[in-house]
């Protein structure tokens, strides 16, 4: 049964486009309008937030970046993509997907909006701060050798090197050494590669 990609190239959905590149796998890609088709109610019952991607595999829908990079992680598993069940390293695995799409999510939209947590507040925020998160990704990315989880490549790497490729060009993070290390190592991938000149073209 043929997966059903729904996203926009101008939209995170990219990440998966990534992911698809270096698990060698294909699906029916199937770009949809912000606004209008995103918003329409047969999406709507893909996607009730009416937002990409979603991956449709049979009966199965699934939204959430984090969620669908995951899963298709899973669904393809002979691809390695992922520390063993038994790995220790699936732990630290598990930490970065997290990390990525939640406290990390938040701190940097919360930035971005310009939404300041008080000191009386961060006890109430799971990220505490903004400068608490973004010293806990240098710490994080600091230990990556040359990669989150050792010498494999995960879509762990895919989801946070995303990040940090958009968000230094928008600007909306500082840079640091460790970042620069960290992407310089993923830029060798030839997914990378590949991903990159697709989308320079778009």
């Amino acid at each position: 049964m043929t997966l059903k990609f729904y996203t926009n190239t101008q939209s995170r959905g990219a990440v998966v486009d990534w992911l698809l590149i270096e698990l060698g796998v294909t699906c029916e890609r199937i770009e949809v309008a912000y606004q209008t088709e995103m918003k329409a109610p047969e999406y709507l019952k893909i996607h009730p937030f009416g937002k990409v991607p979603a991956l449709v595999d049979g009966d199965v829908v699934i939204y959430e970046l984090g969620a669908v990079c995951a899963y298709l992680t899973d669904k393809f598993a002979d691809k390695g993509l992922a520390p063993a069940l038994n790995d220790p390293k699936r732990g630290l695995y598990y930490r970065w997907l997290m990390f990525i799409s939640g406290p990390w999510e938040a701190a940097s939209t919360n930035k971005m909006l310009g939404v300041d947590i008080k000191l009386d507040q961060k006890m109430f925020v799971g990220y505490g701060d903004y400068q608490e998160a973004y010293q806990a990704f240098i710490q994080g990315l600091s230990e990556a050798d040359p990669y989150l989880c050792g010498q494999q490549f995960t879509t762990a790497d895919v989801l946070v090197a995303a990040m940090l490729f958009w968000q230094l060009k928008m600007g909306q993070i500082q840079t640091h050494p460790v970042i620069e290390q960290y992407l310089e190592n993923v830029k060798q991938r030839a997914s990378y590669q590949k991903f990159a000149a697709f989308f320079s073209k778009a």
